[in-house]
């Protein structure tokens, strides 16, 4: 009786024991499913976070463009935040934006311009005439009547009517006996290389050929870049003053006399080469007026004095004022990129996130230039119609620095361009 309790006690105990067990599995396993559930559900709700893709914002690039009838397009990049230009033709006005720019959205600001006819009929309008011509109007077109020594479609090409004073058909220096000889009793005469036989077969002579009239006359084009120079049997090539003749003979290049120190500037000025000549230049800084000054850093740059804390309009003046001298030929083909403008950040300065570049006021450079972005941090300035010399034009392009949207500082460039009366 006895060893039957105690094994019912044993059984017990041990039954105890399981149950604990049990019990404790159970906790542990719902403790588990617990962390796993809050694990699931924070991961679900990290995924909902997550930004979804969005067609319309995250449009990098617009559609082509084209350009406008009767008119031509600046512009190649079509990357959000470029710029594409658009001009007409002469006779032809813009109706519409003359710039528009790439939008985040991926549309192009704006609406399309067209070139449409003058509808004042007014073509001679812009003094399409150089040189003291005439412009006469058409349908549509128009003509320019040229005065004495001048010539081509805007009377730009200056004509020599008169024969240089070289080419003087009675000098001795020009003429030479033949060379003769019998064979089968018969005189044969000869002149040499650069030679025409002239007069009878009893008085012959060999004359001069002109090869740069001959030349001229038949229409095969220029011997020589600028003047050609006849010499007995031959002819060479001249270059203008500040010029010199290249290696091929005929062509024309201009003496930099900046480069080789052929000059008499100051150590105050700068030397500046000009197509056949030079310029000493010494810009100065801007007058102070109201709150802004400028002091000069270098001999081409001037940079703002610090504003008052008061001042509203002293930081909206450009910061810096730099000049700059470009040297062209004349009737250089265009479009041509002349001048480019980027941002560099200062040490421990962060870079702007926005740049804006533009020409700044209008003058002599409207219609003449135009100003597009190259990349996030360059602009530079074209030259979309060419330009007949000799003159001189300034033009001012600008740069405005934003970060976060807002107005940081603006940078100015003062472009000077010397057009040369020559096209080389």
């Amino acid at each position: 009786m006895w060893q039957g309790c105690v094994d019912k006690q044993r059984v017990m105990g041990v039954l105890r024991q399981m149950e604990k067990f049990l019990k404790g599995q159970e906790i542990r396993f719902t403790e588990g499913l617990r962390i796993m559930k809050s694990k699931l559900t924070s991961l679900q709700n990290s995924v909902s976070k997550f930004p979804q893709a969005d067609q319309s914002s995250s449009a990098s690039s617009c559609p082509d463009l084209e350009a406008p009838a009767h008119g031509r397009k600046f512009g190649s990049k079509y990357l959000v935040g470029h710029e594409v230009h658009f001009m007409c033709f002469p006779g032809y006005e813009l109706v519409g934006p003359g710039t528009r720019v790439c939008q985040e959205n991926g549309s192009w600001s704006g609406i399309s311009a067209v070139c449409k006819v003058y509808t004042d009929g007014s073509l001679c309008a812009s003094n399409p005439c150089l040189n003291g011509g005439t412009c006469v109007e058409g349908v549509s077109k128009y003509k320019c009547t040229c005065l004495h020594n001048w010539s081509g479609n805007h009377c730009q090409h200056q004509t020599q009517t008169a024969p240089p004073e070289w080419s003087i058909v009675d000098d001795p220096a020009f003429s030479r006996k033949p060379r003769c000889a019998k064979v089968d009793r018969a005189q044969h005469c000869s002149c040499d290389a650069g030679f025409h036989m002239s007069g009878t077969s009893d008085s012959s002579i060999c004359q001069d050929v002109n090869e740069c009239e001959v030349y001229k006359a038949d229409g095969s084009g220029l011997l020589c870049a600028h003047t050609c120079v006849n010499i007995p049997g031959s002819y060479r090539c001249a270059c203008p003053s500040g010029y010199k003749v290249l290696a091929d003979g005929r062509s024309c290049e201009d003496v930099d006399e900046c480069l080789a120190q052929q000059h008499n500037c100051s150590h105050r000025t700068t030397c500046v080469n000009t197509g056949g000549g030079f310029q000493c230049v010494n810009p100065e800084c801007p007058r102070s007026h109201a709150n802004i000054s400028y002091v000069k850093t270098s001999l081409l740059q001037c940079e703002r004095n610090p504003c008052p804390m008061d001042s509203r309009s002293c930081p909206l003046a450009p910061k810096t004022i730099s000049y700059h001298y470009l040297s062209l030929p004349s009737n250089l083909r265009t479009p041509a990129t002349l001048f480019r403008m980027a941002t560099a950040a200062a040490p421990g300065r962060p870079s702007p996130d926005s740049l804006r570049f533009g020409i700044a006021g209008g003058g002599d450079a409207r219609g003449l230039f135009v100003m597009q972005r190259l990349d996030r941090q360059t602009g530079e300035l074209i030259l979309v119609l060419p330009l007949v010399g000799p003159q001189e034009l300034s033009v001012d392009v600008d740069m405005t620095e934003y970060s976060d949207r807002i107005f940081q500082a603006k940078h100015l460039a003062r472009v000077h361009v010397l057009v040369s009366p020559h096209e080389f």
